[in-house]
This record gives C-alpha cells, sequence and structure tokens, in this order.
C-alpha cells in the first residue's frame, strides 16, 4: 500500500510538515508495509488554462504520483479559517481532466485529513472547507477521525514538533486511515 502526504504549506519546517514526518514515522513504525511519501510540489504553477494541455511538468508529475497512490494524507494549516490558496491551487490542478481520454485523478481516491495550528480551532474550519471541495471532486473521503490540532506551539521543543498530548491521536488516525483504504481495496 502507498500513502501519499500532501502538506498544505510551503514553508520549510512548517508544522504541518513536520506533523506529516511524524505519520511518516508511525506508519514505519505500526505498518511497516505501508509505503509513505510525501509530495513536492513548489514548482507547480499557478492554474492556467491557457497551459492546460499539455500539462506542465510539475502538474503531470504530481498527478502521476496521486494516480499511483492508494490514499491521500493531506496535512493542512489554517489562514483565516480556510486553507492555504497555494493547497487550493494544486487541488484546482488536480482537479482538472488529465486528458479528453482520462478523467481527474481525485475521483474516489481515498483522503484523510490533518493538519496543526497556532489557533484555537487547530485545522478544524479549513478541514470543513477542504471536505466539501474534495467531496464536490467526489474523492473518498475518511471523516473519522480527522486530525485538528490546536495550540500546536505548546506541542514544539526548539522549533521541533515533539507531539506530546497528540501522538496517540496521530497514531489512532493511522491505523484508521490503514483500515479505510484496506477496505476500499477489498470492494
Amino acid at each position: 500500500m502507498k500513502i501519499l502526504a500532501i502538506v498544505g504549506s510551503l514553508r520549510k519546517a512548517s508544522y504541518n510538515l513536520q506533523l506529516a514526518e511524524a505519520a511518516g514515522t508511525v506508519l514505519a513504525k505500526n505498518h511497516p508495509d505501508v509505503e509513505f511519501e510525501i509530495l513536492d510540489w513548489a514548482d507547480v504553477p499557478l492554474m492556467n488554462q491557457d497551459i492546460e494541455h499539455p500539462a506542465p511538468e510539475p502538474v503531470a508529475r504530481v498527478r502521476e504520483k496521486v494516480k499511483q497512490a492508494d490514499g491521500i494524507w493531506l496535512f493542512s494549516p489554517e489562514y483565516n479559517h480556510f486553507f492555504p490558496g497555494t493547497l487550493k491551487n494544486l487541488l484546482d490542478w488536480l482537479s482538472r481532466p488529465v486528458s479528453e481520454s482520462e478523467g481527474q485523478v481525485l475521483r474516489g481516491k481515498p483522503f484523510a485529513l490533518a493538519g496543526a495550528s497556532p489557533g484555537m480551532s487547530g485545522t478544524a474550519h479549513a478541514q470543513d472547507h477542504l471536505v466539501t471541495m474534495l467531496s464536490f471532486l467526489q474523492a473518498d473521503i475518511m471523516n473519522a477521525p480527522r486530525l485538528a490540532i490546536p495550540h500546536i506551539g505548546q506541542q514544539m521543543d526548539g522549533g521541533k514538533l515533539s507531539l506530546s498530548s497528540s501522538a496517540p491521536y496521530l497514531e489512532k488516525q493511522a491505523a484508521a486511515f490503514v483500515g479505510f483504504i484496506e477496505r476500499r481495496q477489498a470492494l
């Protein structure tokens, strides 16, 4: 099984990148048969139908990674009660048909949602907006458990994520997502 992580923040050492790395560690420890990769998508251009076909190389590359994945674990921050515009741009590219004969790559793809933020709501508002968009795109969303970690600064140690109180919730979500994917593969 292959799980592809999409981190909604492009910032180096962002909270959500560190959370995705922690998820990879949890999977390696508890689910060693799962291959985990964090998608590199910083070079994806702004969506522009003038350059849609053929797709720019970065877009073709990320589409192929998404197609090859058995599930997508999305780690997004929350900006003003929403997910980042850069992530919306990526999802817009992924929502477009690959070609006249091949549809978009998100349809039916299992998704898990997680995120960390210094704010009070964690990333719950952003995740609700992501559910709306991903549902419209016919992704297969694992609605529970979701992971929205508030006040992430309290779980940092010298700029590094320590996940003191949230580690059990990350482990629970990892196990649930592996099971969610396995059940869909068995259908």
